[in-house]
């Protein structure tokens, strides 16, 4: 029996041993803020990352046909071609460089992306340089693998959020495998500069390791139709791994969709990784996602516009507090606003729960570097995020 599968002295009675390394996953700290308003009609849940859109018609319809049709048998582990094609024309579109559908390959969320590029790059003893504050599952990824998450977290300076890249490429060493990217960033609505990528992907070419970038809010932005890529300066052949979601863009959150854009022959690893995992994403849902991506402009745009209403809502509402602090959000749907006097962000926000009925998510769920915050999802309809400052504004004065 060897180290990783002895029984578990301080941690939970199993009836045979199970891996040290799953056992002491610690239980989601949103999720422990969830369960406490969960099943209360009076509570506005703010504490996930989704809005209060459903999917729009236009893609239920697409993949019902498809499930009327019969499009219900095993598929291609890579996705089906032609939702493959659809993306590698939408990256042309978006972002406009030449991109071949062997570079995509559709998983089973973003997530799972993340999870499968784990299993193909990382090792126990290796490593993995992640920017923080970072929504958690990635560090619980890496730390599946046996492997070290170094967490180098942003520094917010009180007007707004920076990366200081040399404490970067300080936390890199001869075990590093990747560094792990999140723009725009979940929780704070950072974006990454081009200039900044360009730079964090010449040192990886350099020493030879990964780029693994977390682009799922890419149009979910401001101040121009897409954030900057680390595809805007890649080769089909560098060591690039970017994970895109139908979730955020699209309403998608339960479809569980995402994709990758890599070399190709990396994208036929992840192929029979997930052949392993999975044996590939349904292909009624993919039909669905296809005319996602192929018609939902429009939608976008709507979305996009209504998370614009959402964010100066918010903003002018926390403004009545001098207690907060908050950088505007550059991108995604997110509030991350420190609290002066907040000692514990997961009982202030049970706190928030029981006592203002509005549930939000504690700064400490996205590592240390987030302590002393709360994020609060505002893809929703502006009356009722006014109503949530309203209610918390006992709490925060």
């Amino acid at each position: 029996m060897n180290a990783t599968t002895q029984p578990l002295v301080d941690g939970p009675s199993y009836a045979a041993p199970v891996r040290a390394a799953a056992s002491f996953l610690p239980a989601s700290k949103i999720g422990a803020v969830a369960m406490v308003g969960r099943g209360d009609p009076d509570v506005i849940p703010l504490w996930f990352g989704e809005g209060d859109l459903t999917t729009p018609a236009f893609i239920n319809e697409a993949a019902t046909r498809a499930l009327a049709a019969g499009e219900t048998f095993y598929t291609w582990q890579r996705g089906i071609p032609p939702l493959r094609q659809a993306i590698a024309d939408y990256t042309a579109r978006v972002y406009g460089i030449a991109c071949g559908p062997e570079r995509i390959t559709v998983t089973g969320s973003g997530m799972q992306a993340i999870i499968l590029t784990c299993q193909a790059l990382l090792g126990r003893g290796d490593n993995a340089v992640i920017v923080g504050p970072i929504w958690p599952n990635i560090v619980h990824g890496v730390e599946l693998q046996e492997a070290e998450a170094r967490q180098v977290d942003l520094a917010f300076d009180g007007a707004a959020w920076s990366l200081d890249l040399d404490r970067l490429f300080a936390a890199v060493d001869e075990r590093t495998r990747f560094i792990f990217v999140n723009s725009p960033n979940n929780p704070t609505g950072w974006v990454m500069p081009s200039e900044m990528q360009k730079a964090i992907l010449d040192f990886c070419r350099e020493r030879h390791i990964w780029v693994v970038a977390d682009e799922v809010y890419a149009r979910l932005v401001y101040d121009r139709p897409v954030a900057p890529s680390f595809l805007e300066h890649a080769g089909p052949d560098d060591p690039l791994v970017v994970v895109q979601s139908f979730s955020k863009p699209w309403a998608m959150t339960g479809w569980r969709l995402g994709w990758v854009t890599s070399p190709d022959n990396f994208g036929d690893l992840l192929a029979k990784l997930t052949q392993i995992n999975t044996s590939g994403s349904p292909a009624f849902l993919q039909h669905g996602a296809l005319a996602a991506i192929r018609d939902g402009d429009a939608f976008l745009a709507e979305m996009v516009e209504r998370c614009r209403v959402g964010r100066e809502v918010v903003l002018q509402g926390l403004a009545r507090f001098p207690r907060v602090r908050i950088a505007r959000p550059e991108a995604a749907f997110y509030a991350f606003f420190g609290v002066d006097g907040m000692a514990d962000s997961l009982e202030f926000a049970k706190r928030l729960v029981r006592e203002s009925k509005v549930g939000v998510a504690p700064g400490i769920a996205f590592g240390a570097g987030g302590e002393g915050y709360l994020r609060l999802c505002f893809a929703s309809a502006p009356e009722r995020l006014q109503t949530a400052i309203d209610r918390m504004a006992p709490l925060l004065a």
